[in-house]
């Protein structure tokens, strides 16, 4: 009798237990392994989320640039002018290192004869006119920002590059709704375990269990996901208040989203970066192609004529595109000093913050739900599958196959 009774009592126990194995197995399934582990196409698996990276990081963009990012605006905030004074300790430098280089490569012999207050007075102007060059071209990208930089681009190679860094979002971001789903598969695997448990006491068929096992690795997913972002709009049920849980946490998920877009991903250093070397950057070189090639002109001033006199027309050109692509070189180098002041400025992490705190909950769930319904189901499915299999296992090993 004890040990009939102890046979039954461990229905809702193993029930529970599947519950929250399958739940467990079906969320790192999601995430993990990053790459492909297996036999491609027929046998293997890699998480849904690494995947299917293009496609969630091209989902998260458009969220992005909808709801919270305005690139135009972003970069409103950079004063030109603020970029070029954070880079002045360099121009002294680059007007040197420009001229010479310009000089001894294409006309050595006039260079070499050239006065040295002269090649002073050169260096000055040059490094007088670099900030004014810098200045032009910082506000011709602010100008044309939507022609020298694809913010999807970026953020697609960035997400598609670094899986690991496209899971961090969703995991830190739902950190508390997969706790949720973990421990739920245990409370609705044993309320589902105890009418398992009646059923085989009454109609004890030997395809109870595998099917009860089925329904409850269903059952418990299915269920754990709509919870959480079911009821969208707070309702109310008996004098309670219902919500997906997700919505609830709104506040504070918007605190943590923010910070990630602006410290991991969207940060200056790695905006510039896609701007000379995205797929834009002909744009942009363009930009500084025309900007140097004024200065260029500025700076040699009245010797410009003897100078086409003695190495033409043609010579004088590549000398400029000589500057353009020094000027190209140093960039990238001597821009760091202004990334901290282009951050400030953009202060994307408080911008970000409120435009999220201020969405409407079905805009707000549109952040998280893409990471669940992309193959969904067969999430789903393998917690049946899984499901299924601890019935049969509990069948054969518990009650001796009946």
């Amino acid at each position: 009798m004890h040990s009939d009774l102890f046979l039954y009592l461990s229905i809702p126990i193993t029930s529970a237990l599947v519950g929250w194995i399958t739940n467990v197995v079906a969320l790192k399934m999601t995430f993990y392994p990053l790459e492909f582990i297996g036999i491609k196409p027929v046998f293997g698996w890699q998480g849904i989320i690494p995947s299917k990276a293009e496609k969630m990081s091209r989902i998260s963009v458009d969220l992005w640039t909808t709801k919270l990012i305005d690139v135009k605006e972003m970069f409103s905030r950079i004063k030109p002018q603020a970029i070029a004074d954070e880079m002045r300790p360099e121009f002294d430098r680059i007007a040197k290192e420009l001229m010479e280089e310009v000089m001894e490569d294409q006309m050595p012999l006039i260079w070499s004869k050239t006065p040295q207050h002269a090649k002073q007075l050169m260096y000055a102007r040059m490094s007088r006119d670099l900030p004014l060059i810098i200045s032009d071209i910082m506000q011709d990208v602010k100008d044309n920002i939507e022609d020298v930089f694809d913010l999807e681009a970026m953020i697609v190679k960035r997400l598609t590059s670094d899986k690991a860094m496209m899971n961090e979002i969703f995991l830190k971001c739902g950190a508390e709704e997969f706790k949720f789903i973990e421990r739920s598969g245990l409370y609705f695997g044993f309320a589902f375990g105890l009418i398992q448990m009646s059923i085989w006491w009454i109609f004890p068929a030997w395809w109870i269990l595998p099917l009860f096992g089925l329904l409850v690795g269903y059952g418990t997913n299915w269920l754990a996901l709509k919870l959480i972002f079911a009821p969208i709009q707070a309702k109310k049920i008996l004098g309670l208040t219902f919500q997906g849980l997700f919505i609830k946490r709104q506040p504070e998920v918007s605190v943590e989203y923010a910070r990630i877009l602006a410290h991991d991903i969207l940060t200056f250093d790695r905006i510039f970066a896609a701007i000379i070397n995205g797929p834009t950057k002909d744009k942009f070189v363009a930009l500084i192609q025309k900007h140097t090639h004024k200065a260029i002109d500025d700076s040699v001033g009245l010797g410009k004529p003897m100078i086409s006199l003695f190495g033409g027309e043609e010579n004088f050109k590549h000398i400029k595109e000589i500057a353009s692509r020094k000027v190209i070189r140093e960039l990238p180098k001597s821009v760091r000093p202004a990334f901290d002041y282009a951050e400030e400025s953009m202060d994307l992490e408080n911008v970000m913050r409120t435009r999220m705190l201020n969405l409407s909950p079905p805009e707000f769930v549109g952040f998280l739900r893409p990471v669940f319904q992309e193959d969904e189901l067969k999430l789903i499915l393998v917690g049946a599958f899984l499901g299924c299999a601890a019935g049969v296992a509990q069948l054969v090993f518990v009650f001796g196959g009946w």
